[in-house]
C-alpha cells in the first residue's frame, strides 16, 4: 500500500486556488472552516503552501493567465495530488462560457478527481464531496 495515500486517508491537507471566480464559491469555502461546519474534524486542514498539500480546490472560471498559474503549481504539488473542481464556472465555465478569456474548462487541463457542482455550492457540499473523494480512495487501497 502506498504511504502517502495512506496518510493522505488520515488528515489531507487542502490548498485553495481561485482561477478568477466572483469570489462565492470562495467565500462558501471558508465557511467549511467555521465552527458551524467544521471541515476539520475530518483532519482536513488549509495548507500554507502547495508544497504540502495533498488535495487542491479549484474555483473559478480557468483565463488565459491563471491556466499557465494553474499548470505550475499542480507540477510543484506532491503526488499524489487530488483535485476538486467547485462551482459551475470551474466545471464548465458558467457564464464565461462564450467568453475569448476562458478557452477551457479544468478537466482538459489538469486531470480532476471530483466535480461539486453548484453557483455557488453549499459548505455541505463541499465537505460531501470531499468526504466522498477520500471514501473513493479507500477503496481503490
Amino acid at each position: 500500500m502506498n504511504i502517502t495515500l495512506k496518510a493522505l486517508l488520515k488528515s489531507p491537507w487542502v490548498f485553495h486556488l481561485s482561477t478568477g471566480s466572483c469570489n462565492n464559491c470562495d467565500i462558501e469555502i471558508l465557511d467549511c472552516l467555521t465552527p458551524r461546519y467544521d471541515i476539520e474534524r475530518f483532519g482536513m486542514l488549509l495548507a500554507p503552501s502547495i508544497k504540502h498539500a495533498d488535495i487542491l480546490l479549484v474555483t473559478g472560471s480557468c483565463n488565459r493567465k491563471s491556466v499557465v498559474r494553474l499548470k505550475r503549481l499542480y507540477e510543484q504539488a506532491p503526488q499524489p495530488c487530488l483535485i476538486v473542481a467547485i462551482g459551475e464556472c470551474t466545471m464548465s465555465r458558467g457564464i464565461f462560457i462564450h467568453s475569448y478569456n476562458c478557452p477551457l474548462p479544468l478537466d482538459k487541463i489538469v486531470p480532476v478527481n471530483a466535480y461539486i457542482p453548484g453557483c455557488p455550492p453549499k459548505p455541505e457540499a463541499i465537505i460531501s464531496g470531499a468526504v466522498k473523494l477520500i471514501q473513493k480512495i479507500k477503496g481503490t487501497l
